[in-house]
């Protein structure tokens, strides 16, 4: 029930990111594409309706029995204010109103915040931008577990751990791999949802405000659509970094599962990736993908082959941002991007036919993607693809 992990350290990579080769092949072929960029109107519409929810719930749990309270914090709750997290995703983007009202996003993610009970949705955004531009990236990715995680959740109870605490750590990780100074928004963002949770105590009751911040803690923990944290990231196929999950839960989650599609393209708002994925079958249709997110967590923790680890890690972009000669402060956005630029145009990522160069401690091998295979299904890490066999 304790076994260790067999892998023995994180997948490591010698080339970049593949999204950003695929992005700009796609506009290629499918230059429509550009007409789903923008944002999406449905992403308030639906914020705004589950925040009064979550409220009127409140006021009519404040004299619940304790044991129907804490089932519906983990049902109701739980899975509301999960949805409410990932709108996170959305107006971090600025989906919901477009990037020439910035502000208006960020008021939106205030109100989006108010039901967990725990400010969080300005330091998401800051974070979560450099996940993308630095997708994988062994120093710059706040999404990368540390090395002490790695460490510390190796066994099977350690993994169910690892789920139960997915709100902790995703909350500090940041913090200890790539700080930033708090900002003024955070700083709103603090005093709001105090005022908030404060006026929840007094005029509702500790059973309400149990409710409501329970449900953060239990819902973004060991709960379905927490494999999310799980499915969009970890290698559950050997040579890919990024999986899509289609199933029936992506209805509450803004299509987060439409993980390949959005890393593709970030700024195509949630409600549009199913239509992104109709647009270019051949870059979707292909890759190995989830439909079950509970039985993402289950094969999660009882295979011996995932863990913390099964990460994908590279210093492409932090050795160029901090090689020998030189060291960009990452403050100095221009010139990071502008390094960041050259990184890209080296790219040699190439897809479909993708070779990427990868290690695990004291194992070297080579791993070739390639065209002309059926879709697999992918919710157990011993159903693998069989790469000698591709056509």
């Amino acid at each position: 029930m304790g076994g260790k992990l067999a892998r023995s350290d994180f997948h490591w990579v010698y080339t970049d990111e593949p999204h950003t080769t695929r992005r700009k092949e796609m506009l290629v072929k499918y230059p429509q594409i550009k007409k789903l960029m923008g944002h999406d109107s449905r992403v308030a519409i639906q914020v705004v309706i589950t925040v009064l929810i979550q409220i009127i719930i409140a006021i009519l749990l404040r004299d619940a029995s304790w044991k129907f309270l804490w089932l519906a914090t983990y049902v109701i709750s739980g899975t509301l204010n999960h949805s409410l997290s990932i709108s996170f995703h959305e107006i971090g983007h600025n989906l919901a109103f477009g990037n020439h009202r910035p502000m208006a996003n960020r008021i939106l993610g205030y109100i989006a915040n108010l039901p967990l009970m725990i400010p969080s949705s300005v330091t998401f955004k800051k974070y979560h931008i450099d996940h993308h531009k630095f997708q994988g990236d062994d120093t710059l990715d706040p999404d990368l577990p540390t090395y002490f995680e790695a460490w510390l959740f190796q066994s099977r109870i350690g993994k169910v751990f690892y789920i139960m605490l997915q709100p902790v750590l995703y909350s500090v990780r940041p913090l200890c791999r790539v700080p930033k100074p708090v900002n003024f928004l955070e700083f709103m963002n603090l005093l709001i949802q105090v005022a908030f949770d404060l006026l929840i105590l007094y005029f509702l009751g500790i059973k309400s405000f149990i409710y409501l911040l329970f449900g953060t803690a239990l819902g973004l923990g060991l709960h379905p659509i927490s494999g999310h944290f799980i499915s969009e990231h970890y290698i559950f196929v050997e040579g890919y970094e990024t999986y899509s999950y289609y199933g029936p839960l992506n209805w509450l989650t803004f299509n987060v599962g439409y993980h390949n599609e959005h890393h593709d393209f970030p700024n195509v708002p949630g409600y549009l990736l199913p239509k992104l994925k109709e647009i270019a079958p051949d870059y979707y249709d292909n890759r190995p993908c989830h439909y079950s997110w509970v039985k993402v967590l289950i094969d999660f923790v009882l295979d011996s082959k995932m863990g913390p680890k099964a990460r994908i890690r590279r210093t492409l972009k932090s050795d160029a941002l901090h090689s020998t000669e030189k060291t960009t402060d990452l403050r100095n956005k221009s010139k990071v991007n502008k390094i960041l630029h050259e990184v890209d145009s080296n790219n040699n990522n190439a897809f479909p036919n993708t070779q990427q160069t990868t290690s695990t401690k004291g194992n070297k091998s080579s791993h070739k993607k390639k065209n002309g295979y059926q879709q697999k299904t992918v919710s157990s890490p011993v159903d693998l693809i069989d790469h000698s066999k591709m056509n």
